[in-house]
């Protein structure tokens, strides 16, 4: 196998299995792509600038003996595909658990987890403000969750235990994938910028930048199902 398209073919096997089971009579997630598709598109805006940015500040680099070679600026084609692959399984996920759970609560205790979530992660990210990659997801993550929380009437739909629960699920395909693009490695860090810790060989920093990502993803996507179950309730 020629290694250049190591990346994408690592995309092309994590996108398999979800785009496939999209088609299960039970979850019909091919029928939610309406909503699915377009609450990717803003979160991706955001992680490619983010991208771009890190990249440009040497946070991270690409190791060219693994991507194909295509760039759009200063990041590999498959790195912008990333931004829309993850998001399409995580939200898949997230649907699986509505859909087979239905009678699952969201509960004020959810609620109180990702709120402690969010306190922790300010304050390790102030503690720790001279590492940029550390800083800036805990910072940004921590005040997402704060947004969702504080304007809980807004996102009333978003499901907190359902997300939690998909989230620690999500989890296990994650750190594989990373594992594999940290490994070899596909994707190689500045550790002057992170904590330091790894997961094998993932930043620990790389959970809550993927927590993030599924927080922003599932929450629109919530929001757009909310709306269209109005509009049909209406007409």
């Amino acid at each position: 196998m020629n290694q250049s398209y190591t990346y994408f073919l690592i995309l092309l096997i994590s996108f398999a299995g979800p785009f496939i089971l999209s088609f299960d009579k039970k979850v019909s997630f091919f029928k939610k792509w309406d909503f699915a598709i377009p609450a990717m598109i803003l979160p991706a805006i955001f992680y490619i600038g983010w991208d771009m940015w890190f990249t440009n500040l040497g946070i991270w680099s690409f190791n060219e003996k693994y991507i194909t070679g295509i760039l759009i600026y200063n990041l590999p084609v498959e790195e912008i595909l990333f931004f829309f692959i993850v998001p399409y399984c995580c939200i898949f996920i997230y649907e699986c658990i509505r859909t087979y759970f239905p009678d699952l609560k969201c509960t004020k205790e959810a609620d109180y987890i990702l709120g402690a979530i969010s306190l922790i992660l300010i304050i390790v990210g102030i503690f720790f403000r001279e590492k940029l990659y550390t800083a800036t997801t805990f910072v940004f993550t921590a005040f997402f969750i704060g947004l969702i929380l504080s304007l809980r009437n807004y996102f009333k739909t978003f499901h907190t235990t359902a997300f939690l629960i998909s989230y620690g699920i999500i989890l296990i395909p994650f750190l594989v994938i990373n594992g594999f693009l940290t490994a070899l490695p596909v994707v190689l860090y500045n550790d002057a910028e992170n904590l330091g810790l790894r997961i094998y060989t993932i930043p620990a920093e790389d959970v809550f930048y993927g927590m993030l990502l599924v927080l922003m993803n599932v929450t629109i996507y919530e929001k757009l199902k909310m709306r269209s179950e109005q509009y049909d309730t209406q007409f």
